[in-house]
Order: structure tokens, then sequence, then C-alpha cells
């Protein structure tokens, strides 16, 4: 059962919009009581796939009876193709809106999301049976879907219930744990994100969602052979950590406490239709965000040349028309230049934060260097669960990522590692060290 019921019932107690959570082995045939304690005497419509009803359609349906829950016919998406795309919203929304029925949502990440932002749209909320651990999005606010070609954060609330058994979670594929796993292990670069916005005065820090996420990684993390072999200490302890990270966007209203650059990588391949999974292109992503904070804490920042960074700090019209370029002959020309627009700031402002930088780097880079691991420790963490480790594992040349890091700096308003070098004149530079002769990803001629 729950490794820690003190931090799971304090978390609910602050949590917005989640009230239950049953995470352990047979939890699933509480699901019905749930419900009941949820939503009273309410129908209920289970939205699945034709995959994830084999998993536990059966269970569920047997606790809802069992409770005495009025059950309409399952909506059950092919789950051939499914993606986190509007037309699948389009669909949902159409059936929804022919019943006062809630939604008990039967899946993993495109299940959950299409069930949370759908009910939001028929003004109710849901409930939710994991059926992997594949990503951190089961108790987050929000829901990330690709619309007019751009991946885009859509506010809905997260799901009043959730039902995560190990039993189940421990028959999902190996990748899918994988996958789980290496978006949890991202939450590490990602809180570094966080601690150089909140030094620099870019976003505040929120003691509380940061430590929803950050207390308890590093022991979720510990193990990644057990998580392989399926225990359910290392399962429980995995799941709850990617429930905790969901709770932390919950409790924020936004993903920045679980979200950095690693995942910009990702929401830029995930718009490019790469065919792999979200964990697998955060994992590439959260390597390079690594490689980027060691290049970072090899630098002599307190010997930074403030005025020469201001001095090359392109205009707002510069930074624009650079953004258009950037994606010019995508399905998304046009999302460099809203988000570049959005994180925009002049040159006082630059010299401001660069002096703060500069001035408090001492400290700045001690509190980095406790919070990130090496590259080398996140390689052996993810190869140890199966998790890719090179960006060739999953369809990206070394060429592309290096393009990849120009573009994710400027996909989204999100202030991270990217955005501090491209403000200290060294991303280039830090660039070259990594793609070129000797670095992690050298590009031969």
């Amino acid at each position: 059962m729950i490794s820690n019921e003190n931090m799971v019932n304090n978390t609910l107690q602050r949590a917005t919009d989640t009230r239950a959570l049953k995470v352990g082995s047979g939890v699933v045939a509480e699901c019905g009581r749930m419900f009941r304690e949820l939503f009273g005497s309410r129908k209920a419509i289970i939205v699945a796939d034709t995959q994830t009803i084999k998993l536990a359609g059966q269970a569920v349906q047997a606790s809802l009876s069992e409770a005495g829950i009025e059950q309409e016919t399952p909506f059950l998406f092919d789950s051939v193709g499914l993606v986190s795309d509007w037309t699948f919203v389009e669909q949902l929304d159409a059936r929804l809106g022919t019943t006062d029925a809630v939604a008990v949502a039967i899946g993993s990440g495109t299940i959950n999301d299409l069930a949370k932002i759908c009910s939001y749209h028929a003004g109710r909320s849901y409930m939710v049976v994991a059926t992997a651990v594949s990503m951190d999005g089961y108790t987050a606010y929000g829901a990330p879907m690709i619309k007019d070609g751009m991946k885009q954060t859509f506010d809905c609330s997260a799901p009043m219930g959730v039902i995560a058994d190990t039993d189940i979670i421990a028959t999902c594929p190996p990748q899918m744990i994988a996958s789980g796993y290496a978006d949890l292990l991202a939450k590490i670069p990602t809180g570094a994100d966080w601690i150089l916005a909140d030094r620099l005065g870019v976003e505040p820090m929120d003691d509380f969602s940061f430590s929803l996420v950050q207390d308890g990684l590093r022991e979720a993390l510990a193990n990644p052979r057990s998580v392989c072999e399926g225990s359910q200490d290392a399962l429980i302890k995995l799941t709850e950590g990617l429930l905790m990270s969901g709770f932390a966007m919950q409790a924020h209203r936004s993903s920045r406490p679980a979200s950095g650059a690693d995942h910009l990588f990702a929401r830029l391949w995930e718009m490019e239709h790469l065919p792999t999974s979200h964990g697998f292109m955060v994992a590439i992503g959260l390597l390079c965000s690594t490689a980027l904070y060691e290049c970072l804490l090899r630098e002599d920042i307190g010997s930074l040349d403030v005025e020469s960074a201001v001095a090359a700090w392109p205009t707002a019209e510069e930074a624009r028309l650079e953004a258009l370029v950037t994606f010019e002959g995508t399905n998304f020309p046009l999302i460099g230049v809203k988000e570049t627009s959005a994180k925009y700031i002049n040159k006082r402002e630059l010299r401001r934060q660069l002096g703060v930088l500069k001035a408090n780097w001492g400290e700045i880079k001690a509190a980095v260097e406790a919070q990130i691991f090496s590259f080398e420790e996140c390689k052996r963490l993810l190869a140890a669960v199966g998790a890719p480790t090179e960006p060739e594992q999953i369809g990206i040349s070394r060429s592309r990522l290096k393009e990849s890091v120009i573009k994710a700096v400027k996909i989204r308003r999100r202030f991270t590692i990217l955005d501090l070098g491209l403000r200290c004149g060294l991303l280039n530079k830090w660039m070259d060290e990594i793609f070129g002769p000797g670095g992690r990803w050298e590009i031969e001629e």
C-alpha cells in the first residue's frame, strides 16, 4: 500500500481537485466505493481504449456494479494511432455531451488527458484508474494536446479520484515503466531550472510545490533494477513519485514544478511527430539538459562580461524575426514568435539578471550542484531501467539534436537552462562543447 500515508493525506488536504487516492496491490476493487463516495448516485461511463479495457475493464465494471453504480456502455477509442490530438477530444466531447454520466478513465497518459479535458468541457469531474506508470500527468492540472499543429497545455481540472493498482501496473510493457522512470528522473534538472528562475527573479519558487516533487525523489529513483523486476515496493515509490509531481502541478496550477528544459525537447519532437513515447523523448531531453548544466558549472561566471552579453542581446523585433525563421516550413510556424515575444526581456532587465547571477554565483552554483545529477549517473540510471541514453535510439540524429536546442529555447516561454545560456551569450559555446570533438555527442564530419 501507500509507502508514506502521512505525506499523501497532507497532500490531499491541500489539493484543489483530487479528493481520493488509492495506491497498492488490489486497490482496483475499491473503485466502486470511491466512485460512490465522490459522486453519489451519478451514473458512470468508462472511457478506455481497446487495450486498456482488457487490462482493467472487467475489474472496474465489477467494482462499480457491486457498489450499485449504474453504468452506460463504455466509450472505447481504437488504441491504434491514439494520440493527444484535438480530433480525439472532439470525439469524446460529442459522447459526453449526450449524457450526464461521470467518466471513469482506464488508461495512462493519453486516455487520462482526453477524459480530463472533455470532462472539464462537460462541466464535471471524473476519476481515473491507472494502467501504467508511463508519465506524471494523472493528478496534474491541465492537459497537453496538439491543436492546429501546436502542442499546448489546456486548462482543465485534475481527477477527483485516482486508483493506481500496482498489480495492473506491473503487467504493463517494460518500456512504459521505463518511460515513467525517465519522466521522474527528469525532475532532477527540472528542479535546477526552477532554482535558476527563482534566484534570478524570473519566476519565484513555490516551496510547497517544489517539495512535493523533490522530497522523496531520490529514494524513488534509487532502485531502477527493482522497478524493472516488478518489485511492489519499487513500483509503489515510482507511482507515488509521479503522482506527487502531478499534485504539485495541480497545486501550482502550472507544470512548472515538474517540467523544465527536458520537456521542451519532448514537446518539440511530439509536434514533429517523432514516433516514440513521451518518456523516452524526455530521457534524451534530460540528458541534454544535464550536459548543459555541466557546461554551466564549469564556467567562471564570476568573471562573466555582463556588458558584452547585453550589447549582443537582440532587440524585440530581431528576436521575433529570428524565431520566425527558426520554425519556417513547419506545421507550427508562429509558435516561436508567440513564445519568444512572451518571454523577451529588454537590455535593462538582462543587465539586472546577469548582475544578480554574477554577484550571487557562489550560492547559486552550490544550489545547482546540490540538485543536479551527473550526466554519467543519469545515463546509468536510464540504462538500468531500459530507457534510451543516445538520441539515435529514439530516431534523433546528433545533428538534429543540436538543432533542437535552438528550437527548444524558442518553443515555450518557460525559463530554463537554455534561456540562461542564451542570456549569458554562452549557449553556442556550450553546444560546441557538447557536440564538438570529445563532447558528449560528438558530431563526426
